[in-house]
């Protein structure tokens, strides 16, 4: 069996789209962004959910919620993904850790560590999903309005994906390759990055 983290992200993608369309889950509203988060004028942060459409009926629903502590790239809040596939359930749950935040481009990369993993999907049991490890993702904030293209994001990726060990790392290496490769647009909700 190739395990997902054995393979580079661009071909899990590939992956989840081959197999059958999942249903995808409804967020608990327990899950949803902590609109507190979203005053403006305050320290960076990341807020959003809805659901992302990686094509052929592949929905995957998330909820974010990630603002600064301090100096430096610590932030706390909480993330969700959750979707079904081929029958099997891939839902992940963690704290938000790091953020780091380019508000003139939209972007922002969030890390957290994983509190509950409730997938079945084989790819995602392995020693790198646990609980207590770390998890993480990019978003990219499109603007607002009806001219505004949709906001977009990853599915999150785990340690050794694209050279990465910990969410510190993903956050701080702020990689963003040219033409948002790897990213998805959201089919619902928004995603607000602000500086």
């Amino acid at each position: 069996m190739i395990k997902l983290r054995s393979i580079p992200f661009a071909a899990a993608v590939v992956v989840l789209a081959a197999c059958d369309a999942p249903t995808p889950t409804a967020l608990d509203t327990q899950d949803a962004p902590d609109l507190a988060l979203a005053v403006s004028n305050g320290p960076d942060r990341a807020t959003g959910g809805g659901f992302l459409d990686f094509g052929g009926g592949l929905m995957v629903g998330f909820s974010l919620s990630a603002i600064q502590k301090g100096p430096g790239l610590e932030a706390k809040g909480q993330f969700r993904f959750s979707v079904e596939l081929g029958g099997f359930p891939i839902e992940f749950h963690a704290t938000t850790t790091c953020l780091a935040v380019d508000e003139s481009e939209g972007r922002a990369w969030i890390g957290g560590v994983v509190t509950q993993n409730n997938s079945t999907h084989p790819n995602f049991t392995t020693p790198i999903h646990a609980v207590g490890k770390d998890i993480w993702f990019r978003v990219l904030d499109s603007g607002e309005g009806s001219g505004a293209e949709p906001d977009r994001s990853t599915f999150v990726g785990f340690e050794g994906g694209g050279g990465i060990i910990t969410s510190a790392e993903y956050c701080g290496a702020q990689i963003w390759p040219d033409d948002n490769a790897r990213t998805v647009p959201q089919a619902s909700g928004n995603i607000q990055v602000k500086g």
